[in-house]
Parts: structure tokens; sequence; C-alpha cells
């Protein structure tokens, strides 16, 4: 076993690939990840490893015993707990210093009627955010946070489908608007056509889904792959400002 040395970091190899000035650059960066289940874990994962300084978590789930097949949070020690409180004490594992803020909410959009409804992320203030990252389930949350960052000039991703798939290599990084194949993409794409929209940040799948059951059926890699590619587009974004 290695002795630890005291003039190692937690970053250190990666400053050996990006550099310092980008390290810092991540470090001083803010960014909101809407649901944190199996693409958005992997998401928060590859976030809290790269050093991002600040990370705001958005979920209202528990961590149930279907989701330990794919989600990196979920564990037999984690079930019925908070999924933003589970994923907030697993990035300060890694990164004692981030700033990490948990929202345990539904996203629901804008002109939705909430007034008796406390802690909605629809009405957060997303202009404090340098980066947002949509890994919700929902479509009309998907689309109505993709036209709000949109709008006020928010650098922003969204995850496609990753259900009913088994290739992990058939992810691609596009515009939504040159996106083929993937169902979800073609049905936000005639939305936010419709409401102005003529760009989008996605990391989509090639593959052709397998037939619908009731229930989305899922693996350990797919969602997994799908999380890390879209977190890695994130870190790479920010360090090119």
């Amino acid at each position: 076993m290695q002795d630890n040395n005291k003039s190692e970091t937690i970053f250190q190899r990666t400053e050996m690939l990006i550099g310092g000035e980008a390290i810092a650059k991540l470090r001083a960066s803010r960014v909101a990840v809407f649901g944190v289940g199996g693409v958005g874990g992997y998401v928060v994962e590859v976030l809290a490893r790269s050093g991002v300084g600040s990370i705001d978590i958005f979920d209202n789930d528990r961590v149930s015993i279907t989701n330990i097949n794919r989600q990196i949070i979920a564990l037999h020690s984690t079930l019925s707990r908070l999924k933003v409180d589970v994923a907030r004490e697993r990035i300060l594992d890694i990164n004692p210093d981030c700033i990490v803020t948990t929202h345990p909410v539904f996203y629901l959009p804008e002109d939705t009627h909430v007034s008796d409804l406390p802690n909605i992320s629809g009405f957060v203030d997303l202009s404090v955010y340098d980066y947002v990252v949509d890994c919700i389930d929902t479509v009309t949350a998907k689309i109505d946070l993709a036209r709000r960052c949109y709008e006020m000039g928010i650098a922003s991703i969204s995850s496609m489908g990753a259900a009913n798939k088994m290739d992990a290599t058939a992810f691609r990084v596009s515009d939504l608007f040159k996106t083929s194949v993937d169902p979800l993409a073609k049905i936000m794409r005639k939305k936010l056509r419709s409401m102005g929209v003529d760009r989008l940040k996605v990391v989509y799948s090639e593959e052709i889904p397998a037939i619908k059951t009731t229930i989305p059926s899922s693996n350990a890699f797919v969602p997994a792959a799908c999380g890390i590619v879209v977190g890695s587009e994130v870190v790479k974004d920010l360090i090119s400002r």
C-alpha cells in the first residue's frame, strides 16, 4: 500500500490532463442536475470527480429496490432514502469542498397552477447556474426546462431515451434538430420548434429501442454510458469558456 503524500491532491491527475486554469474554472462553476436516477446519477459522479465547485441536484424520488440494477446511488443500504440526500453524501465523500444544494422536488412547467404546492423546481431561478443538465423522465418537464434555458441564454444539455436499449456504444452528442431514430427526440423537436427553440445540445442513442413494455426496461450499462457522456460534455464545455 502506498503512503499518502500530502503534496498529492484529489484532482492532480485531472490537472495533469487539462491544466490548472481549467481546474479553476470547474471549481468556480455551479451546475444544476435535474434527475439523479440511472443517467443523472452518473452525470453527478462525473461532475463531482472532475472538481465542479457547486452542484445543485433536483429529484423528488426515493431509492427503490428496482433502482439497484442501474443507479449508482442505489444500494440496499440506501433503500427508501431521498435520492438527493444519498447523492449529496456521495458527492461530499468524493469532494468535501464541493457546495451541494439539494432540491427534493418535482419539476413542473412555469404555467402549471401549483399555488398550493411549495418548493416547485419550475420556479427556480435558473440564472444562477453556469450549466443546466436535464435527466428528467417527463417529456413536458424536459421541454419546459429546455425552453427556459434557451430563452435565458443558459448553457444546457438534455439526455434522450436510455431505456429499452442494449448498446452502450450507440450514444452520440448532437443538436436535437439533427438527431434521428430516438422517439423522444422526435417529440421534443416538434414541440420546441413550435416554441421558437432552434437548438438544444443532447445526448441520444442511434440504437432502435426494443419493444416497449408498460414499465421501461433497463440494464446497468446503457444509462451509465449516457450519463458519463452527458457529464463529460458539461465538463468540456465549462473548461472551454
